[in-house]
């Protein structure tokens, strides 16, 4: 059942640009201005982070908009104190909305005496006062269990298959979707199966993190045109030399889509130089000005998928209705033509 309250956003200041957009689409989708609640986040000299709300939060639906990327430890931080600003100012219920979730990749023990990060970042969050998580394309899906409260994981596939189909158009049959490494089959299938694709995997062994020794294209690309699917590229050595090694077993022309574009480190200036002809992200990353200006990146929006997302959670209905075709593609009309 509908709340008695509309959704109200707040918003840190990992990526102010998402928020706003997200709140422009709801504005949208409601026929009612939706703004970001007013407040200051910032910092002291000593580095702490302070956070004032300014508005009446009683009560209220908050949907705090806050990715954990680097810096990871300060948005961390900044979405953890807001959660205890709005928990002490009374407000109803208190959703996390998380486009990239920080410390993701660290969610098992790969070595004696490591840390499961993964599990400790849930943990001060549920203690934090969140009562639920709203995230996209999870590093491993198993990080829902991480948590004892409800965890909507959105995936970028929806999006990425109505991006294909319209840059793509009349050469589908050419289309062939890869899958970076065993571990990501299941999400390059997914993608496949939506475009009605073929799917290969580049098999690779690692000497130490970081470095690749060797890689093994399992499947014919000859002459296809390559889509590298994966969740999150940071310093893009990986998707560069997998670029290469598909151009050398004969494929025509390789792109890559990529849900989180964490592109650390010399991460831009390989993909500039690379073999690749794009590498389509998503915005879940506030993008840096040396990714904008980037000739061979493209960034595609994720506000109209959470925007209806959080408007699904407010008002009691599915969220997992958006992975279907007909659902989303009505979302992002205007941006991709009907096929």
């Amino acid at each position: 059942m509908p709340t008695a309250t509309d959704p109200k956003l707040i918003s840190g200041n990992a990526n102010r640009t998402l928020a706003n957009a997200i709140a422009r689409r709801m504005s949208m989708h409601r026929g009612m201005n939706v703004g970001l609640v007013d407040a200051r986040v910032e910092r002291f000299n000593d580095g702490e982070i302070f956070v004032e709300v300014y508005e009446n939060v009683r009560g209220e639906d908050m949907f705090i908009i806050q990715p954990t990327s680097n810096p990871a430890n300060d948005n961390l931080m900044e979405l953890l104190i807001m959660t205890d600003a709005l928990r002490r100012s009374s407000a109803g219920r208190i959703t996390a909305v998380i486009p990239y979730f920080g410390y993701a990749r660290q969610d098992r023990r790969t070595k004696a005496r490591t840390p499961i990060s993964a599990k400790l970042v849930a943990n001060m969050m549920v203690e934090a006062g969140i009562e639920r998580i709203l995230t996209m394309d999870l590093h491993a899906t198993q990080i829902q269990g991480f948590f004892d409260i409800p965890v909507d994981n959105l995936y970028a596939s929806p999006v990425f298959a109505l991006d294909i189909m319209h840059h793509f158009k009349g050469q589908m049959d050419d289309i062939m979707v890869v899958s970076p490494d065993v571990g990501g089959v299941a999400r390059a299938r997914e993608l496949a199966k939506r475009i009605n694709a073929p799917l290969s995997i580049v098999d690779k062994r690692r000497e130490k993190p970081g470095e690749i020794a060797e890689m093994t294209v399992i499947g014919d690309v000859t002459g296809k045109k390559c889509i590298i699917v994966d969740d999150l590229c940071d310093t893009a050595g990986t998707l560069c030399k997998a670029a290469e090694n598909l151009l050398q077993h004969g494929a025509a022309e390789v792109h890559a889509y990529i849900t989180h574009g964490v592109l650390s480190g010399p991460a831009v200036e390989r993909v500039t130089n690379s073999v690749m002809k794009s590498l389509v992200i998503t915005d879940s990353i506030e993008a840096t000005q040396a990714v904008r200006d980037c000739p061979n990146i493209r960034i595609v929006p994720t506000a109209p998928l959470f925007a209806q997302a959080i408007i699904n959670t407010w008002n009691g209905t599915s969220v997992s209705s958006l992975f279907d075709d007909d659902t989303l593609g009505p979302l992002y009309e205007g941006l991709y033509t009907q096929y």
